[in-house]
């Protein structure tokens, strides 16, 4: 199990904040509706995921672009699969339709777990009742040599890094102020000591943070790690 912790594309607001209050069915971020995801709806890749085409090719899209390379299975949280509820509803397969963007191996982090769900496209979404630890063991189990994406929520992404368990963190600060919500960085005082801390900002307002783990010990003893992979401003 020589792969990565990654995250990517987490965007947050100038305040904090990587999602609203109330979520619900109707509004899946909260009351902040997706104001701070606006940088990546103008980039090729956002147009992608969208189903569509353009886009511009452009920093932001440098960033997002590294979501999907080299993943081979993702953890995320509760709430980033459904609104709050969706346990005790057997028909919810998540937000994505029937052929989510994920194209591997997906572990859900929930209290209530189910049967797992075989998608279209390569995705199967399982569920877990697990510790950050005992989760990206399987998550790395299942990814088989490749990295696991981290995919936040916010709560689940403070966790894994409080753990210690993330080797590269992308973040995304927007110029957008939520007011309240889910904060990402609450109880990680101090983690930037850990880190080789790159800010880039970009021509569409918002900074990406790259947060790359100092060479460390396997997480299970012995020799350094691999280097994780690099931010694409990073100075060679």
């Amino acid at each position: 199990m020589s792969g990565k912790a990654r995250i990517h594309n987490l965007s947050v607001s100038l305040d904090g904040f990587a999602t609203g209050e109330d979520q619900t069915l109707e509004a899946p971020m909260g009351h902040s509706g997706h104001s701070h995801l606006a940088w990546i709806f103008g980039t090729r890749f956002g147009a992608a995921m969208a189903g569509g085409e353009g886009g511009a090719n452009s920093v932001d899209d440098a960033f997002a672009q590294q979501w999907g390379p080299g993943i081979g299975a993702e953890i995320m949280g509760a709430y980033k699969f459904g609104p709050p509820g969706w346990q005790d509803d057997p028909d919810w397969e998540g937000w994505w339709g029937p052929n989510p963007p994920f194209h591997t191996p997906t572990f859900v982090l929930t209290h209530k777990p189910k049967p797992s769900i075989e998608m279209e496209g390569g995705t199967t979404f399982h569920f877990l009742d697990a510790t950050p630890a005992k989760a990206l063991e399987v998550a790395l189990e299942a990814a088989l040599g490749q990295d696991v994406r981290i995919g936040g929520g916010p709560t689940v992404a403070r966790e894994f890094i409080a753990a210690g368990l993330v080797d590269y963190i992308h973040i995304v600060q927007t110029p957008v102020l939520f007011g309240r919500g889910v904060r990402l960085w609450d109880g990680l005082e101090g983690i930037e000591k850990d880190y080789d801390v790159e800010a880039v900002t970009s021509p569409s307002g918002v900074t990406h943070f790259v947060l790359e783990r100092l060479p460390r010990g396997p997480r299970t003893g012995g020799g350094e790690e691999e280097d994780a992979p690099r931010s694409p401003w990073h100075a060679e």
